[in-house]
């Protein structure tokens, strides 16, 4: 079953695990969305520098840092995925508490592991 994903950080650096992130969410079916601090491509998803209303998200995987984070709750929050993936790295509390007073599910997890283990 696909899940539509936005990958938030996404970068279009192959050093990057986001840039992993992306190609590896697309070759397992997955649509994505991605936005990060510059535009570009990664696979055949273009990546946005401004917060679309993108809908029907299903999973918000996250790349920045929690300082960064602060900019997007509203965002996130206004999206209504069905869970959020924190990313190694991008842990924060304050945000898995306003996700989960809204009903959105919350992981402490890679995104990796999770395709690479068929658990995502």
């Amino acid at each position: 079953m696909s899940k539509l994903t936005l990958v938030i950080g996404a970068s279009d650096n192959s050093i990057r695990f986001s840039y992993l992130a992306v190609h590896r969410l697309r070759s397992n079916g997955h649509p994505v969305k991605a936005i990060g601090k510059h535009k570009g491509t990664v696979a055949d998803v273009a990546i946005e520098t401004e917060q679309q209303p993108y809908h029907d998200i299903d999973t918000v995987t996250l790349y920045i840092n929690p300082t960064h984070q602060k900019a997007y709750y509203d965002y996130i929050l206004s999206l209504h995925p069905k869970r959020i993936i924190f990313n190694p790295g991008t842990e924060n509390r304050e945000l898995e508490e306003l996700a989960r007073n809204n009903n959105i599910e919350t992981m402490e997890a890679c995104t990796l592991v999770l395709l690479s283990t068929g658990q995502y």
